[in-house]
This record gives C-alpha cells, structure tokens and sequence, in this order.
C-alpha cells in the first residue's frame, strides 16, 4: 500500500491529487473519461486506417484530417492513461522528469493542434477561392512540409517551458491537484521566482494561438466575401456545406480551450474541481467528436468508412 501513496517529501516526486474534493467518486467519473477516450481512439484510428488503405483519398484535405486526427490521439493519449491509474489505482506519484515530459508532449499536440486547423481554414479558402490552382497550390508534399513546418514549429515554442522548470527550485510541498502535469500548475509548485516562466507561456499562447486564429479569421473573411459575390442560392449552400465539418471542430476546438486557459489564470472564484473537470473534458470531448463530425459531414469519407464497416 506505501507504494500506492508515495509521500511528496520524495525530491524526484509530484503527486497528482486528481480531482480535488472528488476522490471518493473517483472510480464512477472514470467512467465517461474512460468510455471518452476509448471512443476517441476508435474513431481516429478508424479515420487513419481508412485515408491510409484508400488511394482515393490520398488527397490534401484527407492528409489534414489525418494529421488533425493524430493530434487528437496525442492530446488525450498524453493525459487520460495517468488520469486513469489515479482513478482506478490511486497511482498519484509521479517524477519530475514524467511531469514535465507529460506537460512537453501535451503542449506541443494542442499547439500543433491548432496549427492544423489553421492549414485547413487556408486549405478552404484555396478550394472555394481558387478551385482551378487548387491542385497546384496545395499538393500533398506541400500539406505534409506545411505539417512538418507546424511541428517543429510546436517542438520550438515548447521545449523551453519544461527546459526553465527544470532550473527551478520547487517547493517541500510537491502535491499538484491536478489529473496531469499543466504548465501552470508546475510552475506554482516553485519557490522561485516564476515571472518569466508564467510570461513566456502566455506569449507562446499568444504567439501560437493568436496567429493561427489570426489566419483562420483572414480565410474566413476572404471566403464569405467570394461567397458574397456569387449570385446562386446553390454555390452559396455548397460552399457552406464544403466548411461546415471544419468551422464545427474549430469552435469546438478553440472555445474549450480558451475558456479553461482563461479560467484557469483569472477565474479564482471558480470550484477547482470545476477547473479540473473542464479542463479534461477539453482534452477529452473535441478528440472525440472530431473523427464524427468529417465522417457525418465528408460524403467521400463517409462512404469509405460505411464499405470497411458493411463487410463481415
């Protein structure tokens, strides 16, 4: 049982507490976290297997729902197997090097994340913008070096946070009520001065976040106003329809997001375990859904799903 309850006097140790004031009922929220994440590898893997097998859908825009898929298995995959063996094992011990590595792969999913969805804002302003270049302008060498471009780009902005927490000295009170190993969480477990850490982590947020929605905006403008210009009520409902499965992710992706983030800086009257539990779905419910919503809306892919799902 020691084991179990590692004490956080251990120097190389946090302890996640879970959710805070909600340890008793921990095995029965486990249960949609649980029942989440299972749907959301489902449903990614599914989406990889079937763009993968299918020639017919090596194309630009299945190659980024691939690698939107990716990085939703990476976003939960990164925090839902530790949220789990609290839950069912009480396992809340965790070394530094874990916390802080768990904290680097996390960061850099949701920033590429959004990398992804700003590619595919730009991806549909080509397609209803400039139908004719579009298979000029976005070939698929171009989308995977746009991928890799957004990865590194990610790895860059990130890696010096666990980087200047490592220089840190952290207090003799290492328990982190949290499920996972959130930036800001760590950096309050310091007895240093953590003024730049916090600064750099809004800036990345800022720089990040703020110039891909900075360019998703800018497409959309461009889009609605050549949709403006089109007199036929029938082009109008197929260029929505061609953005529709896409404006549904970003909303559902950027919303969550930017509202835990915010909350969780300036939102102290706010129930921690509300923080916590918002927070994880987060991580949990856009990973989920986003596989569904381009399977329900993208009639090729649709399809293709439907042929693997029908044979015995």
């Amino acid at each position: 049982m020691a084991a179990l309850n590692l004490t956080p006097s251990d120097p190389s140790t946090f302890m996640l507490t879970g959710i805070d004031g909600l340890e008793i009922v921990h095995i029965w929220i486990s249960i949609p976290f649980s029942t989440f994440y299972i749907i959301s590898l489902f449903g990614n893997f599914t989406v990889l297997f079937v763009v993968g097998k299918e020639q017919t859908l090596h194309k630009p825009m299945y190659l980024l729902i691939c690698m939107l898929a990716l990085t939703d298995i990476g976003t939960s995959t990164s925090i839902m197997p530790k949220a789990l063996c609290i839950f069912w094992f009480n396992l809340k011990a965790i070394t530094v090097c874990g916390c802080l590595t768990q904290m680097f792969f996390l960061h850099v999913a949701t920033t590429m994340h959004s990398a992804v969805l700003a590619t595919m804002a730009f991806d549909r302003y080509i397609a209803i913008c400039n139908p004719l270049r579009y298979a000029t302008i976005l070939t698929n060498v171009r989308i995977l070096k746009l991928g890799l471009m957004g990865l590194i780009r990610a790895v860059l902005f990130i890696l010096p946070i666990p980087l200047l927490l490592t220089r840190q000295p952290f207090c003799a009170n290492r328990i982190i009520p949290h499920t996972y190993c959130d930036h800001m969480a760590v950096v309050k477990m310091s007895c240093g001065d953590t003024t730049f850490d916090g600064i750099y982590g809004l800036v990345v947020a800022f720089i990040a976040i703020g110039s891909d929605l900075t360019l998703i905006a800018l497409s959309y403008g461009l889009i609605i106003r050549a949709v403006l210009r089109i007199s036929s009520k029938t082009a109008h409902q197929k260029a929505l329809n061609t953005c529709t499965a896409h404006i549904c992710v970003m909303l559902m992706s950027y919303t969550p997001f930017l509202f835990t983030s915010m909350t969780h800086r300036f939102g102290q009257d706010i129930a921690p375990h509300v923080h916590i539990i918002l927070a994880n779905l987060n991580f949990l419910v856009p990973p989920m859904l986003n596989p569904i919503i381009y399977g329900v809306k993208t009639k090729e892919l649709r399809d293709k799903v439907s042929k693997y799902a029908s044979r015995k």
